[in-house]
C-alpha cells in the first residue's frame, strides 16, 4: 500500500469536506437525534459509497483518457467554477 498516497488522499478529502453541506447535514441529524452512532454509520457509509463510485469512474475514464488530459480538464473545471463563484453577482 502506498501510505503517502493514502495520507494525501485522506487529507484532501478531510479538508474538502470541512464545512461542506454534507457535514452540516450530518451535524444537524446528530444534534436532533439520540442515535449518534447510527448517524455516524449512515454518513460514513454514504461517503464510502460515493467515493467508491468516484474511484470506479476515475479508473474507467483513465483507461480511455490519458492522465495528463484528466488533470488539465480538472484544472480547467476548478478554475472555471472558481471564477463563476467569484463573479456571480446574483448572490445565491
Amino acid at each position: 500500500m502506498d501510505w503517502k498516497l493514502a495520507g494525501t488522499t485522506f487529507l484532501a478529502v478531510f479538508l474538502a469536506e470541512l464545512g461542506d453541506k454534507t457535514q452540516l447535514m450530518t451535524l444537524t441529524l446528530a444534534g436532533s437525534s439520540a442515535g449518534k452512532r447510527t448517524v455516524f454509520i449512515g454518513a460514513a457509509s454514504g461517503l464510502i459509497a460515493s467515493t467508491l463510485l468516484a474511484v470506479l469512474a476515475g479508473d474507467a475514464v483513465a483507461r480511455v483518457v490519458p492522465i495528463v488530459w484528466m488533470r488539465r480538464g480538472a484544472g480547467v473545471l476548478f478554475i472555471s467554477l472558481g471564477a463563476y463563484f467569484l463573479w456571480d453577482t446574483r448572490g445565491g
